[in-house]
């Protein structure tokens, strides 16, 4: 149901953006058809809609989905273009109206999507998927162990410990943020599924440095 969330307070944005237009006046609240004279309105508009009925819907919790507000929304042009002729100023109002609203809507979505993709890696990774990132370094080839090194040293500089007497760089996975986690996660995988390259040795001086991963028992 409607509420507080980050897509709802976006939508109730949305709509009031719509609401607040000039060119909106006509959708704000009911069509009056009995002072119009359009006696014939009921008959061809089933479920009447507009705006104020929205924004009331949405600030008391009653839709079910962002997409169902949407919907309603979607109605208000629908109703205006079915009752009116093609071509007519109020059709071609409400055509320009639904444009406005797609456009929005659609940039809406995908910021609610971005936000849903910094959620999910953002969370914590488990223990056994540290483990499985740590059995996944000695998979890839020192090229793409050099750039999760590279990557760690540029985003997560305290996860790694340099050993320069030996040329080495220990990468401490419980050390990696969520977000940064994740990132490597999927890179790593890819390249092991690509095929990387072995187990190897200690590297020597001036060579591309080594690893070795830790994680928590």
């Amino acid at each position: 149901m409607s509420g507080s969330s980050p897509e709802w307070t976006a939508m109730a944005k949305l709509v009031a953006q719509i609401y607040a237009k000039a060119d909106a006046e006509p959708f704000r609240e009911p069509v009056d058809w009995k002072s119009l004279g359009l006696f014939d309105y009921p008959q061809i508009i089933k479920k009447p809609m507009d705006l104020g009925q929205v924004k009331r819907k949405i600030e008391t919790g009653k839709y079910g989905s962002v997409h169902d507000a949407a919907e309603d929304v979607r109605l208000i042009w629908k109703n205006c273009m079915q009752y009116n002729a093609d071509g007519s100023d109020f059709f071609i109002l409400a055509q320009n109206m639904s444009k406005k609203f797609e456009d929005k809507f659609a940039k809406l979505q995908k910021d609610l999507d971005a936000h849903a993709d910094r959620g999910r890696n953002s969370s914590e990774p488990t223990l056994e998927e540290k483990r499985t990132f740590a059995k996944l370094l000695y998979k890839i080839s020192k090229e793409e162990l050099g750039r999760v090194i590279v990557d760690l040293d540029s985003k997560c500089p305290t996860a790694l410990t340099k050993n320069s007497a030996e040329d080495e760089v220990e990468i401490n996975v419980d050390h990696i943020s969520p977000t940064v986690f994740h990132e490597l996660m999927q890179f790593v995988k890819g390249c092991a599924e690509t095929g990387g390259g072995g187990g190897r040795k200690k590297k020597n001086a001036g060579s591309r440095p080594n690893k070795k991963a830790r994680t928590s028992s």
